[in-house]
């Protein structure tokens, strides 16, 4: 297995994301090797000299100056493939970003959908806090943010996002894109007919920070539910 890690500017919350991977990783079992890869893109802070220690031999930091999450992801990714050399249908990437937090069992429960035939998996998210936003703003999002009855879901995070290696390579792969790098991904597995699931149960836990590293991202959707409350509060 491969967890794939984008970073510009994390110094802050890295630490508890490395830290909750690597609780994550020594839940599988031994017959399973993990190669952790950090891909630090145009950060201007220590986060890179930071994953290596945190990660000290337990997975790889690859720099780039991209400017980009798609390309970020892209490089871990290929980072991640060079260094495994065994076959890809074995090979399962499993992706976050830097300020989340995984559950111990993130990384058993995807081995358990690999190892059944699923070839890609999109799980939820849900916030940390809501302490840089209006009165209101929590309720607005889990009033609107969707978990069907038996588990399914329409949500695509780039930050809980599992899938196959010969499945991604066949599709693609990340793109060259500043946003829904995620949509855009599970779109095209979907055209190839891959058996993808989505999982209310898998989740992640990410900052509620009010403005985010990518444009139009989770963090500009969250806040945008600040402005629905006080239209709230003048009607």
């Amino acid at each position: 297995m491969c967890v794939l890690i984008p970073a510009c500017n994390e110094e802050e919350l890295l630490p508890r994301c490395v830290a909750s991977i690597l609780r994550a990783r020594a839940e599988l079992p031994g017959r399973v090797t993990v190669q952790v890869v950090v891909a630090v893109d145009r950060s201007q802070d220590g986060t890179a000299d930071l994953a290596k220690r945190l990660l000290r031999g337990r997975g790889k930091v690859v720099q780039i100056n991209a400017g980009c999450v798609g390309l970020a992801r892209a490089a871990a990714a290929s980072t991640a493939l060079a260094a495994y050399g065994g076959e890809l249908h074995q090979c399962w990437l499993a992706n976050t970003d830097a300020d989340c937090v995984v559950p111990e069992t993130w990384l058993l429960d995807q081995l358990a959908l690999a190892e059944s035939g699923i070839e890609a998996v999109t799980g939820i998210v849900d916030v940390d806090d809501f302490n840089d936003h209006d009165a209101g703003v929590e309720r607005r999002f889990r009033e609107s943010y969707i978990i069907h009855p038996d588990g399914t879901h329409p949500h695509v995070h780039g930050a809980n996002l599992g899938v196959r290696a010969d499945a991604y390579l066949r599709a693609g792969g990340w793109q060259q894109l500043t946003t829904a790098e995620d949509h855009d991904l599970w779109n095209r597995l979907g055209v190839l007919g891959c058996h993808r699931v989505t999982m209310g149960r898998l989740k992640v836990i990410t900052s509620g920070r009010r403005v985010g590293r990518a444009p139009l991202g989770f963090a500009d959707a969250l806040a945008a539910h600040n402005e629905a409350v006080q239209n709230e509060v003048v009607a």
